[in-house]
């Protein structure tokens, strides 16, 4: 986080993978798990609002529509800074003078837009006593595995994804930063009954992204005009948001985040799962994904 305002401390810096911990069962960065108190007693205000998702499920094209929307669908205006400044990720620990997610959050006034990778489970409990909106962002687990393992593969602030057969068992077995992905889109399901959270899917905002931009704008209670609605979506269309430095992370040192070995925002499709699964692969998922998920009426697509 916002590396690029010390780079002075990191001339010649090597970025070492993190350790990993866990809290509840959960795989994190071990560095997670040394400030877990600090992050668990976080106090929230009633007028913030929770972008969360698991990683990868496009959780930066939601935080730019919400900011958009924030924003009167002023462009400029979220150009004001990185993705990662404007939206504090809770959780995040990165190595000093950088500051923490959390501390970004608290040096902001409410209204706050936070992002969080955490399954509801670990939420700070404060987000609920102040009856706190959340957007959840959920994305087929196919793609989701995909686009992790090569998120993985470039982001030195997470572990070595490893050979894409070694991934694929490891995501499956829940194995990763973040914990298991059916956990987690199950565990945000169930929560939308019980609190104000609007769950939405990737594949529904790749589908008909208009129809969803006013979907969160009703659910941040945002009256806002057809013309500003199509601000908002050419603003947000992938490759808006692939060629803005001010979501796609190029500012992140390549030391973290090595876009070349794959880019931040690779491809935004769905379907992407079948260049990668063997046939093999797709049927133990298949399987998997059927024991996981019973008795659940959460579906998602995995075509379109």
């Amino acid at each position: 986080m916002a590396f690029e305002r010390n780079a002075q401390h990191f001339i010649g810096y090597v970025m070492e993978r993190p350790l990993m911990g866990h809290i509840r069962g959960v795989p994190l960065d071990q560095r997670i798990c040394d400030t877990w108190s600090d992050i668990s007693s976080f106090q929230a205000h009633p007028e913030d609002l929770v972008v969360a998702a698991y990683p990868k499920a496009g959780i930066t094209w939601v935080q730019e529509i919400v900011d958009m929307i924030y924003m009167d669908g002023n462009a400029d205006r979220c150009r004001r800074a990185p993705t990662y400044d404007r939206h504090p990720f809770l959780e995040a620990v990165a190595p000093k003078p950088v500051p923490s997610g959390l501390q970004l959050a608290e040096s902001m006034k409410p209204p706050r837009i936070l992002k969080t990778h955490l399954p509801v489970n670990l939420l700070p409990p404060s987000f609920w006593k102040q009856d706190c909106k959340v957007i959840y962002v959920a994305r087929n687990p196919k793609d989701s595995m995909v686009s992790y393992f090569h998120f993985q593969k470039m982001n030195k602030g997470l572990p070595d994804s490893g050979d894409w057969e070694l991934y694929f068992s490891e995501f499956l077995s829940g194995n990763v930063p973040w914990g298991s992905w059916f956990d987690h889109v199950l565990g945000w399901w169930n929560a939308k009954d019980h609190h104000e959270v609007l769950y939405l899917f990737y594949e529904d905002i790749i589908e008909n992204p208009k129809h969803e931009i006013r979907k969160i704008m009703n659910f941040l209670r945002k009256n806002i005009s057809e013309e500003i609605l199509e601000k908002i979506y050419q603003h947000t269309t992938f490759q808006a948001m692939k060629d803005n430095p001010m979501a796609n992370y190029s500012t992140i040192p390549s030391f973290v985040m090595d876009q070349s070995i794959s880019p931040f925002m690779r491809k935004g499709i769905v379907g992407d799962w079948k260049n990668h699964f063997t046939v093999s692969q797709n049927e133990i998922f298949e399987e998997e994904y059927k024991r996981q998920m019973e008795g659940s009426d959460l579906i998602f697509l995995t075509e379109l």
